[in-house]
C-alpha cells in the first residue's frame, strides 16, 4: 500500500498546493471539487486520458493544469473567457454557472475616483457583462495619490474617458458605458433602472443620499461606502429586504460638520481596500454567494488594522424605507461639489 502520510508539493494551475504524497490524478480531482465530467486535465504538459487518471500517481513539483470544457453545459462561455476566469471556475461556490452570472449582469459605479477606480477594476477584470460608469469630472493632480485610473497623462481629461480606455485594455469583453454629466435628481431614476446593482463612490452627502433614496424606489440592490483619513465603511443596501442608508443616518449632517477628504485628507490606500470590498460584495450579490453585508455596516480601521461589524436594523420610522414614510420623491439637496 503506498503511504500518504507525507506530504509534497506540486502547482495546480499554476499555484502551490501540499498534497499527500501517492494522490493519484482522480483523487485530486476530488480533492480539488472539480468535476472530471467537466474538465481535463494536463500533467507536466501532457493531456492524460480519463482512463488513465487512477494509475497517474503525483510527484513532488508536478506541474498540474485543469483545462474546462468550451461549450455546451449551463453556461455560455467563449474559449478565452473560460481562459480568462478559470481561477473563478474552479471555486465550487461560484464555478460556471456563477461566472455566467456575472457575465450576465450590469453594475453601475457612481464616481471614477478613489473608490470608483478600484472598484471599477475588479468588476471589469471579473467580466462584470456591463459597466456603467458616471462622473462629472476631469482628472486633477491632487487624484492622482488614491485614484488609481487615472495617470499623469490623463491630467484636465474627462475622468470617464481615462476610466473607459484603462477598463478595456483590462478586459475588452467588458461592455463599458460612460456618463460625463453630473447625477441629479432628474436623471438618476432613469440612469439606474437599467442596472442589476449600483455602487456608490461618491465623496458628498447630498449625492449619497440622493442615491439612497433612489436605489429605495427603484428596489435596485445598493454598495455603500465612505472612506476619510484612515477609516473607511461599507454596507449593502438590498431595499424591501434590509435597512437603507437613512435607518442608519436619517439627514446629511450640518454643511460644513464634517471635513471632505480635501479638507482632512485620506490615505491614498484607504480607497482601495474599501473599493475592493465593495468590488467584493457586488460579485456576492450578483453570483448570490457567501453572506451579504446587508444588516450590517463594516468599519475598517487602517491605523488599528482593524475591522468592526455593526449589525444595523431596519428602522420602521425610516423617512424613506419605513412603514409610513414621508418622502416619496427625491429632495433636491444642493450639491455643493462634483461627484468624483
Amino acid at each position: 500500500m503506498t503511504d500518504k502520510t507525507d506530504k509534497i508539493e506540486i502547482m495546480v494551475n499554476d499555484e502551490k498546493k501540499m498534497i499527500n504524497q501517492g494522490l493519484n490524478l482522480k483523487e485530486l480531482f476530488t480533492e480539488m471539487d472539480v468535476d472530471p465530467e467537466v474538465a481535463a486535465v494536463r500533467l507536466n504538459g501532457d493531456n492524460i486520458p480519463t482512463e488513465d487518471l487512477s494509475n497517474t500517481v503525483l510527484t513532488a513539483g508536478d506541474k498540474v493544469e485543469f483545462v474546462f470544457f468550451m461549450g455546451g453545459g449551463a453556461f455560455n462561455l467563449s474559449e478565452e473567457e473560460i481562459e480568462r476566469y478559470s481561477r473563478h471556475i474552479i471555486l465550487k461556490e461560484l464555478g460556471g454557472a456563477g461566472q455566467q452570472k456575472i457575465k450576465e449582469s450590469s453594475v453601475l459605479v457612481v464616481g471614477a475616483g478613489g473608490l470608483g477606480s478600484p472598484v471599477s477594476y475588479y468588476l471589469a477584470a471579473a467580466g462584470v457583462g456591463t459597466l456603467g460608469l458616471i462622473d462629472s469630472d476631469v482628472v486633477d493632480r491632487s487624484n492622482l495619490q488614491r485614484q488609481i485610473l487615472h495617470y499623469t497623462s490623463d491630467l484636465e481629461r474627462p475622468k470617464v474617458e481615462s476610466a473607459r480606455e484603462k477598463l478595456t485594455e483590462i478586459n475588452p469583453n467588458v461592455e463599458i458605458k460612460t456618463y460625463n454629466r453630473l447625477l441629479d435628481r432628474e436623471n438618476v431614476r432613469e440612469l439606474i433602472a437599467d442596472y442589476d446593482v449600483i455602487v456608490d463612490a461618491v465623496d458628498n452627502f447630498p449625492a449619497r443620499y440622493l442615491i439612497n433614496d433612489a436605489c429605495v424606489f427603484e428596489e435596485k440592490t445598493l454598495i455603500e461606502a465612505g472612506i476619510l483619513r484612515f477609516k473607511g465603511q461599507v454596507m449593502t443596501i438590498k431595499p424591501q429586504e434590509g435597512p437603507c442608508y437613512r435607518c442608519v443616518f436619517r439627514e446629511p449632517p450640518a454643511e460644513d460638520a464634517v471635513p471632505s477628504c480635501q479638507e482632512a485628507g485620506v490615505l491614498g490606500v484607504i480607497a482601495g481596500t474599501i473599493g475592493t470590498l465593495q468590488a467584493t460584495e457586488a460579485l456576492k450579490q450578483i453570483a448570490d454567494i457567501g453572506k451579504s453585508s446587508a444588516g450590517s455596516l463594516l468599519i475598517y480601521d487602517a491605523l488599528d488594522l482593524s475591522f468592526r461589524e455593526m449589525g444595523i436594523n431596519r428602522d420602521p420610522d425610516c423617512p424613506v424605507c419605513g412603514e409610513d414614510p414621508e418622502i416619496t420623491e427625491l429632495i433636491p439637496y444642493e450639491i455643493s461639489c462634483s461627484i468624483h
